[in-house]
């Protein structure tokens, strides 16, 4: 990726800026600290692939904007492409991806932000992590590698290498491993539970045909005691049906005497009847001529009721008009009540106003008062329009000279404070020292035990590591012990073969194959012993190690309380040492600003001001409490204005009602006659008087209406028995036939009773000689009951086994499964077991590092001969050879480290006996491999390399080897950027790109 173009708007310290990389090889990024340098590559990773310093994606906003845009124009491959990626405050992004084509760009851009990133990776074929990795030589990033020890080296470049991937997926095998293991342990539980529950199946299957034999039994006694239960039940059968009939019998015999009876009841009710409708037939005479006068009472009735309605009519009519009239005559009288007050109130406003002016002469006396008054009031305010600003003037000044005061006063104080506490720390400045120095003694022992500590502790890990591979080399063994003693097995048949070429032996073979064999066995079985022995010595000593890790671990404990403790006491100690000094100089300002308070020394032009405007204000001669008092004379006499009005409104009033009075009297005298009026010559009145005569007319008598009603009521017991007599003359002859219909029911009823009464004597004969089977029948149905007990449990058992059964025959086939899913578990336990092993560091990690390595080195040395003249070379050494004590070829082993050595013209020596040129050569070199090599790997080629190793770390002999590095290997690359912030090394380079903050934000400038 080669830098074409950057264009900034609002983007962290930038406001507006534009970057042209066109015809820039080797560049210089220069200006102070915080110019807005690192902000530029962090404009090209924040356009590209969205990552920047800011922990919040709107921090990269610049204050006080809405949005930012970075437009980065870049070339891949001969083709230029170009990412513009904006942000609103508070919203989300906007990417855009464009190729260049003859007609312009060309959008590439995907369908949201997250497929357009993927497509931007897709050609680039760096990611960030890559990228900055690669071709970004951050500060630190070589010494970081080379001045690591051995053995964690490969552990950084692990992590450049990206190869943590591998520790993830290593955790991922490990946990499916256990998660099939502990699935085959339980598979394991459960088979050996199927398998005894499995176990039954043999003793259920007996008892199954031993319950089904018992129930064949059973059924079939069962079956006959059935068969006498229904020939018993027949013969009840029978007799039920007897004894059903006798019942019907008896119930037609007892309802026929019932009817025979209820027949001779009704004759003797019919008979009754009779009687009295022959009694009432006897009075035919005498009852039509009381209802004659019933008929005629009720005709007078009927006449005065008609009388009543019309005098009820006019009553009413009368009552309603008299109302009208008393109504109309009220609402004349009402008026004239309000009038009559009116005038009543006309003569007390009369009195009122007479009161208001009689007291006119006081009044004008009062006004005199009051307009003398409001003169002075008027000269007061004139004078306070001209004091006034002088009392602000006054109290600013006064106020300024109180804070100039007071500033003194607290500053004083503050001189006293500081010089009480600058005397107390002098006083503890010996025993400062004597702390520090007692500190620091026991923070270089501390250090010396870190020290030890670090290598107790790398001794641990390198007797972890052997005990690993011992552990390795033990499992080995043990196989292959039982490889032999499997063939020694095979040796003891009487026809045994080769185990290698499995062709026949005869005697002498078989001697010579079973000796060889024995005899590796037992070196096998010696060489196990000796791996056996070197673990629990190597084990002992793991022991020792972590004892004394814990007890120096312990001791280290305070170790960073004392380091803060140490800080604090020179920081004490520093500010005590100028104490005396400080005293000297404090006392000087103090005794000055005594002096200044006491004979006010301070503000003189304030002071003068203040003095000329007392002057002034003591000529103009205004007192605020004159002005207070002349104001309240004022208030005093101005009721006499309110009087004033009073009486002018008095005047006016009374001309008002002198108008009035008059009209309200005339008005009093028209109401009084229209009362007269409506009591005599009204229309309601008229009304009245013709309704009192009608009434009169009418001629109704209450009392006469009273009796006469009271007579209808005494003959309306005539109008009854009129009726009565209408009904018994109908009624009496169809009684008599009714007489002779009940007595021929009733010698018909007593006939059939007789014929019942035979019937019942003879189903009682028959019954009487029957057996009665009901004893039998309910013993051998309790019988039956037990059977079906009997019978049911059984069936039951039977169920539970054959239930049984089955359940067994399902176990069977679970059985079957689970001991295909427990091989499954083993195989996928084996298989994720060794993926884990092949996921570790000792597997793929391990085989990709030792395949990475030769390139690395062929790559380092390839530059680093440009660097040094072909004065130096590389060799990368992963393992060496060590001994556990025993100077033995079997107790030589091989321990993992990552060794450089470096070969000159004086021989091969390692990497950490370098220092100053060649050292910083070496780093260089590796460094920039690892760039190369990490973006191969991806698939890029590293065209562009940034590089900020800190020219302000480096002397100046160092900054020259950096610049010489850097012109060393710039043909490999197509764009080189620096990044410094001393001014004096921008010399070195042709192209500078000066950056510099101002008030508008920072601003960029390309010198070439």
């Amino acid at each position: 990726m080669i830098p074409v173009q950057l264009i900034l708007k609002n983007f962290l310290s930038y406001r507006d800026a534009t970057l042209d990389f066109r015809g820039l090889h080797t560049a210089c990024i220069s200006g102070s600290n915080g110019a807005g340098k690192s902000s530029l590559l962090e404009a090209i990773t924040w356009a590209i692939w969205g990552e920047s310093r800011a922990s919040v994606e709107d921090d990269v906003i610049h204050a006080g904007a809405k949005e930012v845009r970075v437009d980065f124009t870049f070339q891949i491959n001969q083709q230029i492409y170009r990412v513009i990626r904006t942000r609103i405050r508070g919203a989300t992004g906007v990417l855009e991806f464009q190729i260049e084509t003859p007609a312009g760009f060309r959008p590439l851009t995907g369908k949201g932000v997250r497929a357009t990133q993927d497509l931007i990776l897709e050609h680039i074929k760096l990611d960030y992590d890559t990228f900055i990795n690669s071709a970004y030589l951050r500060q630190g990033r070589a010494d970081e590698f080379m001045l690591k020890r051995p053995t964690e080296r490969k552990e950084i470049l692990a992590e450049l290498l990206k190869l943590t991937q591998y520790d993830d997926l290593e955790e991922r095998a490990k946990e499916s491993s256990r998660q099939y293991k502990a699935r085959a342990e339980e598979l394991e539980r459960s088979l050996e539970a199927i398998k005894v529950q499995l176990q039954q199946r043999e003793f259920t299957e007996a008892q199954r045909v031993e319950l089904e034999a018992e129930l064949n039994q059973l059924q079939q006694v069962q079956a006959f005691e059935n068969i006498q239960l229904q020939s018993l039940q027949v013969v009840q059968h029978q007799r039920q049906n007897w004894e059903q009939q006798l019942s019907f019998v008896r119930q037609q015999y007892q309802n026929l005497t019932q009817d025979c009876d209820r027949l001779h009841q009704e004759q003797s009710s019919v008979k009754t009847q009779l009687a009295e409708l022959a009694a009432i037939l006897n009075q035919e005479a005498e009852i039509k001529n009381g209802y004659a006068h019933y008929q005629s009472l009720q005709s007078q009735e009927e006449a005065f009721a008609a009388k009543f309605e019309q005098h009820t009519r006019a009553t009413t009519l009368r009552q309603q008009k008299q109302q009208q009239l008393t109504q109309q005559i009220h609402e004349i009288e009402r008026q004239l009540q309000q009038v009559q007050a009116q005038l009543e109130a006309l003569a007390q406003q009369e009195q009122e106003i007479q009161h208001t002016l009689s007291k006119s002469g006081e009044v004008e006396a009062a006004l005199g008062q009051l307009n003398a008054a409001r003169r002075r009031v008027v000269q007061l305010d004139e004078l306070q329009m001209q004091v006034s600003p002088l009392l602000q003037q006054r109290q600013s000044l006064q106020t300024y000279l109180d804070r100039i005061q007071a500033s003194l006063v607290a500053r004083l104080e503050q001189i006293q404070a500081t010089e009480n506490q600058l005397q107390r720390a002098s006083q503890r400045h010996p025993e400062l020292q004597q702390a520090v120095m007692a500190v620091a003694m026991q923070i270089e022992q501390m250090e010396k035990e870190r020290v030890y500590l670090q290598r107790v502790q790398e001794k641990g890990q390198e007797r972890r590591h052997f005990i690993e591979r011992l552990q390795g080399q033990q499992r080995e063994y043990e196989r292959l012990l039982g490889e032999l003693d499997q063939k020694l097995q095979m040796l003891r048949n009487p026809d045994a073969i080769c185990p290698l070429c499995e062709r026949p032996l005869d005697e002498h073979h078989w001697n010579r194959v079973a000796d060889k064999t024995k005899s590796e066995y037992k070196e096998t079985e010696e060489q196990l012993w000796v791996f056996r022995e070197q673990l629990a010595c190597t084990d002992r000593e793991i022991q020792a190690l972590r004892q004394e890790y814990r007890a120096i671990s312990q001791k280290l404990s305070p170790y960073d309380s004392l380091r803060e403790q140490r800080g604090q006491l020179a920081a004490q100690l520093e500010s005590t040492s100028d104490a005396e000094e400080q005293l000297q100089q404090l006392a000087q300002e103090r005794e000055h600003l005594e002096r200044s308070l006491q004979v006010g020394d301070y503000a003189h032009d304030k002071q003068q001001e203040l003095r000329k405007l007392d002057e002034y204000l003591q000529q103009l001669n205004y007192n605020e409490q004159d002005h207070v008092l002349a104001r309240s004379e004022v208030e005093r006499w101005r009721w006499a204005e309110i009087k004033q009005g009073q009486i002018k409104d008095a005047l006016k009033r009374q001309t008002q009602l002198a108008a009035r009075k008059p009209e309200l009297q005339a008005t009093i005298a028209q109401l009084q006659t229209r009362i007269q009026q409506e009591q005599t010559d009204s229309e309601c009145a008229q009304q009245i008087t013709a309704l009192e005569r009608q009434i009169t007319e009418i001629g109704y008598s209450a009392e006469q209406h009273n009796n006469l009603r009271q007579a209808v009521r005494q003959s309306q017991g005539w109008q009854l028995r009129y009726q009565q007599l209408l009904s018994a003359q109908q009624q009496y002859p169809q009684l008599q036939g009714r007489l002779q219909e009940l007595e021929a029911a009733k010698t018909t009823r007593l006939n059939e009773r007789q014929q019942l009464a035979s019937q019942i004597d003879e189903i009682v004969q028959q019954l009487a000689q029957s057996a009665n089977p009901i004893e039998q029948i309910q013993a051998l149905e309790q019988q039956l009951a037990i059977r079906r007990r009997q019978l049911d449990e059984q069936i039951a058992k039977l169920g539970r086994l054959e239930q049984l059964a089955l359940q067994l025959e399902t176990l069977q086939v679970q059985y079957e499964e689970q001991q295909q899913q427990l091989q499954a578990c083993k195989k996928q336990y084996r298989v994720y077991h060794e993926l884990a092993l092949a996921f570790g560091k000792n597997g793929i990690q391990a085989l990709m590092i030792e395949n990475v390595l030769p390139q690395l080195e062929a790559e380092t040395n390839q530059l680093l001969a440009r660097l040094s003249a072909n004065q130096l070379h590389v060799q990368f050494v992963t393992q060496k050879a060590g001994r556990s004590g025993k100077s033995t070829k079997k107790n030589a082993k091989l321990i993992d480290t990552l060794d450089i050595l470096i070969a000159d013209a004086k021989g091969t020596r390692a990497y950490e006996t370098y220092s100053g040129g060649e050292a910083f050569r070496i780093n260089f070199a590796i460094r920039l491999a690892m760039a190369k090599l990490l973006a191969q790997r991806a698939g890029a080629a590293l065209q562009l390399l940034i590089i900020d190793e800190g020219f302000g770390t480096q002397d100046a002999e160092g900054c020259d080897r950096l610049i010489a590095a850097i012109n060393a290997i710039a043909s490999d690359f197509a764009c080189i950027l620096t990044v410094t912030h001393m001014p004096h090394l921008k010399e070195a380079f042709q192209a500078r790109i000066e950056v510099h903050k101002t008030q508008q934000g920072s601003q960029v400038r390309l010198s070439v």
